[in-house]
Order: C-alpha cells, then sequence, then structure tokens
C-alpha cells in the first residue's frame, strides 16, 4: 500500500492544478496507509494505543511547527509550491495515523465504544464549527482542528460498522464498509466536482453578458 501511495502522490505532485481524481486518490490511499501504519504497531509490534497517540501528536504537531517557520501560513490555499505540499501531505499522514490511534484508544482501552466515541468525536467537531461561524474562530486553525478530529470520527463508526457485534459492532465486515465508504467518498467527490463546473460555467456567462 504504500508502494501504491507513493505512485499516487508522484501522480498528484505532477498536477498544476487541482484535479479531483489525482487529489482523492492520494487522500484515500494515504488514508489507508496511514491507519495501516497504527494497526501494525499496535497489533504486530505491541506498541500501546496510550504511546501511539502521544507519538504522533507530537509528530503532527513538529510538522506544523516546521510548516509554519518555513512557510509562515498553514493555510490551504496558499499550497502553490511543492516544499508547501510535502508539509501538507505529511500533515495528513499522521493525522490519519493519530486519529487511528486515539479513536481506538477512545473506544477499546477507555472502553467508551464505538458508537459513544464517534458521537463525542462529532460532537466536538460541531463546537468548532459552533466556534469559527458564531465566535469567529481563525479559519485555519478551524480547519486544521477539525480534519485532524474527522479521522477518530470516521475510525469509530467504520469500526461500529465493521466489527463483529460481540464486539460491539453491527458485523457488516471490513469489505462491505469499505464500499459503503469508497461509494460515499466518490458520490461527495463527484457532486462537488459537478457544482464547481457548474459555477464556471455561470462565471463565463456572467462575464461574456
Amino acid at each position: 500500500m504504500s508502494g501504491i501511495l507513493i505512485v499516487a502522490l508522484v501522480l498528484q505532485f505532477a498536477q498544476k492544478r487541482y484535479v479531483p481524481w489525482a487529489y482523492w486518490l492520494a487522500v484515500v490511499l494515504i488514508s489507508v496507509v496511514g491507519t495501516l501504519v497504527t494497526d501494525n504497531l499496535v497489533d504486530n509490534f505491541g506498541v500501546r494505543l496510550e504511546t501511539t497517540t502521544i507519538c504522533f501528536t507530537i509528530m503532527l504537531a513538529a510538522t506544523f511547527a516546521v510548516w509554519f517557520a518555513s512557510e509562515r501560513t498553514l493555510s490551504i490555499h496558499t499550497i502553490v509550491t511543492t516544499r508547501r505540499e510535502v508539509f501538507y501531505w505529511l500533515a495528513i499522514l499522521f493525522t490519519f495515523s493519530l486519529g487511528t490511534a486515539a479513536g481506538d484508544l477512545v473506544a477499546e482501552t477507555f472502553d467508551m465504544g464505538y458508537l459513544t466515541t464517534g458521537l463525542m468525536f462529532g460532537g466536538v467537531i460541531a463546537l468548532i464549527a459552533f466556534a469559527y461561524y458564531v465566535l469567529k474562530l481563525d479559519g485555519i486553525l478551524a480547519f486544521w482542528l477539525a480534519y485532524i478530529l474527522t479521522r477518530p470520527l470516521g475510525a469509530s463508526f467504520g469500526d461500529l460498522l465493521s466489527q463483529p457485534v460481540e464486539y460491539g459492532g453491527l458485523g457488516f465486515g471490513t469489505t462491505v464498509t469499505s464500499v459503503i465508504f469508497l461509494a460515499s467518498i466518490a458520490a461527495i467527490v463527484l457532486y462537488m466536482t459537478l457544482k464547481q463546473n457548474t459555477n464556471e460555467t455561470d462565471d463565463i456567462l456572467l462575464e461574456s453578458d
């Protein structure tokens, strides 16, 4: 999966503008690799979830610190150089690894269950949205806080769907759950792409008028 991810990132870096299929292919693959990194550390090497959560938090914070020190901004709208894009994808990788560790830590080690954990992280994201829209929280900070929390949110609901009933899940299995999420991603990306194309066409028509 890491090898396939490298190929996808090469394709993504070769683009001079936002190309939906290249970008979202890289996102999906980096989410898989980030998840596998944490799962392998925990399941195959016996590293505790507390340790992986702390370590990936430090790595992500260090990435943001070096990124900001180098570029003076963490805005995704300013990613116009290769160096900034490297920082971006590194942050995304650590985000998915951290999210997997944090989600499993709360759901399994703290024994809160997948549904409760998912609702908890969803509630925190809702509070961030409230802080942004009502309390005027900085947009860049709000974006990254919400982005980081979407991973444990997704991991919790993914485990809820895929895990056997005796382990607190609904027993759909990983295959069915993966298909559900991939279909959801494809539908959302298609909708956003069509909407963007429609808006661009409208802008052209307005300019011609």
